[in-house]
This record gives structure tokens, C-alpha cells and sequence, in this order.
């Protein structure tokens, strides 16, 4: 068994166990990360980074890497599924926040988050091929056992002063404490795939085209120039909602035809929808899926933090967002409190209702909730005058309010962070 009772146990080196890794070590907090895959790898497809997250990642001196990786967005534009502008509206520092919007592939700022932590906490401890099968707690400490994922071998039991849950939605930690509960889908399977091609609009637009009502497709680039032949790679996710519908697969590609058919003529002045998706490098499937909100996440010196506290729809691009705030906040309380026990309590008192507040907000409210509205008030049809129906007014309001919701309205973000 080896003794480091001193140590944060954090289990997960995705997005949100790397920043606490980090922001633990920037407090001076010894912290040790157990990843469960054999090697870290650039997988995914595109995130965007909202001021708010960027706030958190500058904080850990990342800030300039990400943006340099990505593409910054300077707008936000809404269409009907007829190619008609609803509403746009500035974005990042185009909007007067201090920090850009950046649309990026996930895989990239993963691995970025990964050299860090390497860099900083030292190799030993950010340990990959560490499967974690077991917690135990006791008055001084907690036990951990853990496996080699990639042969399934025994390894010696680890003692630390806490263990925080960063493995994501399906954690196997939340699960010990909540074991019948069940992923919450409604019907609302998703689709995502990167495209090359010459840029659309600005070619710094990020587009939310038709409603989850008839069709949805949310497009942004995320690298600049990927093929030195001024192509952009263009990330794009599709969103149906279907009754009576199965849930898609986490862990296999999407096929083509099981969507294609939607917007086979979406053919639109400003792009042809139906080309990029077809000409798509890759394409995922994956369900929408949360969970419902639970009131503690906090057993003595267990908490969950991050997908494994508060999985939320991959809506609003809020997901990766709120991690970050959960690892500044958990590290924070940490620093503050000798006993982790208490660290862990302040910790769930000051982010369990706003995460609850997000998740319920993603799914009754969605950013794209101007879509739908438009969609409602005009029927699925082209509109002649839009104003007829709602104005820009109008719809500026509903953005603002999600923005409030999701905590990074202007005001909200132009707090440094822990504020």
C-alpha cells in the first residue's frame, strides 16, 4: 500500500480533472491524477471555449495556447432551416467581454490541459492505465484500489486525504453511491462530424441553423488553414428529436443514412448543408443525454466534480465550461479549510444549485430557443418580414436571459475568476 494521505486523489484526466490537478497545484495542494485510458490521445471533434471558460483556463496560464489553437469566434448567427438570418448578435471581446469565444478541437485543448499538467505536476503524477475499482473512507483517509485497464492487472492500493470524481458521466465513483440511477434521454439523438472546406461567412461565425422541432445543425470551424490550402476544418453537429426513437451508440461511427435525409435540400446561398455533411472527414453519433440533478454530491471525503456531478445536454457549449468552475472553486475550498471534509461540503454548497440551475436551463431553455420560437410563431415555413411575428428586441432578450442562466452574461464574466 503506498502512504500519501496528503495527497487529492482525482479520478479522470479529462477537461475537468487536469484543471483541478492544476489549480490544486497552483495552491500548493499535492495532487495526484488517475487516468483510466492506457494513453492520452487527441480524440473528438470541436467545443467552443466561452469567455467564461476562458477566464478559468487563462487562470491556469493556458489562455494564450488555446487561442492560438483555435479559431475565435466574432458572432453568433441564428437561421431558420430555409437559410434565412434570424438574429446575430457580437461574441467574445466583439462583444465587450474580456476574454474571446474560441471554437476548437476538443482533442486540442485536452492535449493542451495534459502537457500542462505533465509540465507542472511532473509525469509521476498524472498516471495514465490506472482503472480505479474501488473507494474506501475511513476517519484519516481514503483507499483506492486500482487495475491496469490494458491487461487488467492488480495494483497497489493508494491512500489519500480525498478523492474527487472527474471520470465523467458514466463515473463509476457516483455510481457506488447512486446505483440504479440512469442516464435521462428524451429522444434526441445527435450527430457530429468535421468537414474541410473554404470558410462560411465571416469564417468566424458560429451558425445554429433550423430547430430540434424539424432539424437542427450547429456549424463553427475550429482549425484555420488545416490543409495550407485555405480550407478550414468545419465542426458540425446535427440534432434530432424523434419519438419512440433508440438511443445512438457512444462507441461506434454515425451512418450517414440515418440522418442525411433531413437535409438532403439544404441548399442555402451561404452554404449547402447537405454538401459539407456529406463530405464530412468523420462523423460520430452520440445520444443527448443528462442527468437529473441530485441534492449532494459529497460523502465525507468523496465529491463528484464536473460530467460526474452534473451531466448536462451538450448544449450551449457550457459543459466544459462549468467543469472549470468546479475545479477553481473545489481547489479554493481546499486551500481554505484543513479538514477536506469541510473543503468538500463549502464546496458542493457553493456550486450544486448553479449547476442544477444549467441543467434544468439546457433542457427547457436552450440556447436555441430563438429557433424554436421563430419556428412557432411563423410555422414551418419562409417569413417575408420577420418583425411581423417578433422583433430583434425581442430575441436579443431571450439570448441575454440563457446568457444570465449560464453564468456568463457580460457582467458575470467580467468578474475575475472566484468572484
Amino acid at each position: 500500500m503506498t502512504a500519501n494521505t496528503q495527497d487529492i486523489a482525482i479520478i479522470g484526466g479529462g477537461i475537468c480533472g487536469l484543471a483541478l490537478a492544476l489549480n490544486l497545484h497552483r495552491l500548493g495542494i499535492p495532487c495526484t491524477v488517475y487516468e483510466r485510458a492506457p494513453e492520452v490521445k487527441e480524440l473528438g471533434v470541436g467545443i467552443t471555449i466561452l469567455p467564461h471558460a476562458m477566464r478559468e483556463f487563462t487562470a491556469l496560464g493556458i489562455g494564450d495556447e488555446l487561442f492560438k489553437a483555435g479559431i475565435e469566434n466574432v458572432e453568433s448567427c441564428f437561421f431558420n432551416r430555409f437559410g434565412q438570418l434570424i438574429y446575430k448578435e457580437p461574441r467574445g471581446k466583439f462583444a465587450g467581454y474580456q476574454y474571446p469565444e474560441v471554437g476548437i478541437h476538443r482533442g486540442r485543448l485536452h492535449m493542451i490541459l495534459y502537457r500542462k499538467a505533465l509540465s507542472e505536476l511532473g509525469p509521476e503524477r498524472v498516471l495514465t492505465d490506472r482503472d480505479c475499482v474501488g473507494v474506501e473512507q475511513d476517519d484519516d483517509g481514503v483507499t483506492l484500489a486500482f487495475r491496469e485497464t490494458s491487461n487488467g492487472r492488480p495494483l497497489d492500493s493508494v491512500r489519500a486525504a480525498a478523492t474527487i470524481a472527474c471520470d465523467g458521466v458514466n463515473s463509476t465513483i457516483r455510481k457506488a453511491f447512486y446505483p440504479d440511477e440512469q442516464v435521462a434521454f428524451s429522444g434526441i439523438n445527435t450527430w457530429r462530424g468535421v468537414t474541410r472546406r473554404k470558410p462560411i461567412l465571416t469564417g468566424r461565425s458560429y451558425m445554429r441553423v433550423g430547430s430540434i422541432l424539424t432539424g437542427k445543425i450547429v456549424i463553427y470551424p475550429i482549425i484555420d488553414n488545416v490543409d495550407d490550402d485555405g480550407n478550414q476544418l468545419i465542426n458540425w453537429m446535427a440534432e434530432i428529436k424523434s419519438e419512440n426513437v433508440a438511443k445512438n451508440d457512444w462507441n461506434k461511427p454515425g451512418n450517414l443514412d440515418d440522418f442525411y435525409d433531413i437535409y438532403k435540400d439544404w441548399h442555402f446561398d451561404w452554404l449547402d448543408v447537405a454538401e459539407m455533411i456529406r463530405s464530412a472527414d468523420q462523423i460520430l453519433e452520440y445520444p443527448m443525454v443528462d442527468k437529473d440533478p441530485v441534492g449532494r454530491w459529497t460523502f465525507g471525503r468523496i465529491t463528484f466534480a464536473g460530467d460526474a456531478a452534473h451531466p448536462m445536454y451538450p448544449r450551449g457549449s457550457n459543459g466544459s465550461a462549468q467543469a472549470a468552475i468546479d475545479a477553481r472553486t473545489l481547489a479554493d475550498c481546499l486551500k481554505a479549510s484543513p479538514d477536506p471534509r469541510e473543503a468538500l461540503k463549502a464546496y458542493e454548497a457553493a456550486r450544486l444549485a448553479p449547476t442544477a440551475k444549467v441543467v434544468r436551463t439546457n433542457r427547457e431553455f436552450p440556447p436555441d430557443f430563438i429557433n424554436i420560437k421563430v419556428e412557432e410563431l411563423v410555422g414551418d415555413k419562409p417569413f417575408d418580414d420577420l418583425d411581423k411575428y417578433i422583433t430583434q428586441d425581442e430575441l436579443r432578450a431571450l439570448s441575454e436571459n440563457y446568457k444570465k442562466v449560464a453564468g456568463f452574461a457580460l457582467s458575470d464574466v467580467s468578474r475575475p475568476a472566484g468572484n
